[in-house]
């Protein structure tokens, strides 16, 4: 047995040994005894106060408040407690922490950019952020009929959840049904048959001096290609031709 007791392996078991009951023997006889007989009290409902009043309540009551949490969205104004945890009238020991949570008031979003959508498109980027579509005003513009060229309040505005945003919708420059071509780099042969086959027609034709294109080549053309006309309306076409720097002028098509 004298020989066992000496051994350095038995020796420090002996003695990891001999912490542990200790540690349980306190545990049992002192800690848990203690925290047991902590007077227990009901919690005290601050729900609907401001955060001030409700630190005071609390620690009035020897609680421990803490903010969790700010919400945006719920029916209280901001800085009111909306909710506690541990709830109100609970029982707890005395000196608990109190989680509080805060209204931050009605929930704010950034306006998103509608330029260049459609209308329907603009209603589901709207209601993807919590927003609505306002008024829907249509104008001629330069734009392709039917795009959103304009908005009631600019990307980034902060807006109150479920608000509406007013948009501006083109109807194109000529309000037609009939989408302008694009002719730029056409012969001006090949410009007449895709404007007929279009059911438009060539309107004035301006000539200008090109030392790089061929004769009758298409620079521009008015209204650009995209906009709408109607059935039978006329494009303005800038046509190239030879000749010298001094020559430049317009030259009105013979009909």
């Amino acid at each position: 047995m004298k020989k066992l007791l000496e051994n350095t392996f038995v020796k420090k078991s002996l003695i990891v040994l001999g912490i542990f009951i200790l540690i349980v023997l306190i545990l049992d006889f002192i800690l848990i005894p203690l925290y047991v007989n902590e007077p227990e009290v009901h919690v005290p409902n601050v729900v609907g106060m401001t955060e001030i009043e409700a630190f005071k309540t609390l620690e009035d009551e020897g609680f421990e408040p803490v903010i969790s949490d700010t919400s945006y969205g719920v029916s209280l104004p901001v800085g009111r407690i909306f909710l506690q945890k541990p709830e109100a009238n609970k029982i707890v020991k005395e000196g608990r922490k109190i989680y509080l949570f805060i209204s931050g008031g009605d929930q704010v979003i950034s306006v998103p950019s509608l330029i260049g959508k459609n209308v329907m498109d603009a209603r589901l980027a709207l209601a993807r952020v919590g927003l609505r579509i306002g008024n829907i005003d249509e104008a001629p513009s330069v734009q392709p009929k039917d795009m959103i060229f304009d908005q009631q309040y600019a990307e980034g505005t902060k807006l109150r959840k479920g608000q509406s945003v007013g948009v501006t919708v083109s109807i194109g420059k000529g309000g037609g049904d009939i989408i302008v071509p694009d002719l730029i780099g056409k012969s001006l042969t090949e410009a007449r048959r895709i404007l007929s086959d279009s059911s438009l027609s060539v309107g004035k034709i301006n000539y200008q001096i090109s030392s790089t294109l061929l004769p009758n080549t298409v620079l521009d053309q008015y209204p650009a290609p995209g906009n709408r006309l109607n059935s039978n309306n006329s494009v303005d076409l800038f046509i190239t031709k030879e000749g010298s720097a001094d020559e430049r002028k317009e030259i009105p098509e013979e009909n």
